[in-house]
């Protein structure tokens, strides 16, 4: 599930500042997720899906979001190792050839 826009439409300050924190700790969520990657080889999609549900626990903001938004978090960093992954493995095979 992959979660892309959020419409607020003559908002007040609060759910401007809230829709920005919910932004922000969903991009914490993801960046954690592929640096958890990029140190820790072998591993699979519901390892990210564990993370993100230990992650909730540990800090206060990523709790706020729901487990829905945590997940979405999760598939976005998952696209990026996968993209990552590939284009990788196709750089290979190029310079093997």
């Amino acid at each position: 599930m992959i979660v892309r826009e959020a419409k607020l439409i003559k908002g007040t300050k609060e759910q401007y500042q809230a829709l920005d924190d919910a932004i922000r700790a969903a991009q914490f969520i993801r960046n954690k997720a592929v640096r958890y990657w990029m140190d820790n080889q072998g591993f699979g999609k519901a390892d990210l899906y564990k993370l993100c549900k230990d992650l909730a626990f540990v800090f206060d903001f990523a709790l706020k979001l729901n487990s829905a938004a945590r997940q979405a978090s999760a598939e976005r960093a998952w696209q990026t190792i996968s993209s990552f992954s590939d284009g990788a493995t196709k750089m290979a095979r190029i310079q093997i050839k």
